[in-house]
């Protein structure tokens, strides 16, 4: 089966989640540092494993993005 390259758009949308699910993971990670309610970190916790999980699908997406693009 031929493993199709996703549109530069597509390409483009990947990349903004990416970024975006990243920022959280970060921002989870630090705030369960500081947080002293435990329902609140185990909250966080779930959280912080669950982004980790999008992060590792959304990387196994970045082998179909188009990188060739050049300006004419």
């Amino acid at each position: 089966m031929q493993t199709k390259a996703m549109g530069y758009h597509e390409t483009m949308e990947v990349h903004e989640i990416f970024n975006m699910k990243t920022v959280c993971l970060l921002k989870s990670k630090m705030m369960k540092g500081v947080c002293v309610d435990n329902d609140l970190k185990a909250l966080m916790e779930k959280d912080v494993q669950q982004s980790m999980q999008a992060i590792r699908e959304l990387q196994k997406l970045y082998e179909k993005a188009r990188t060739d693009y050049t300006e004419r």
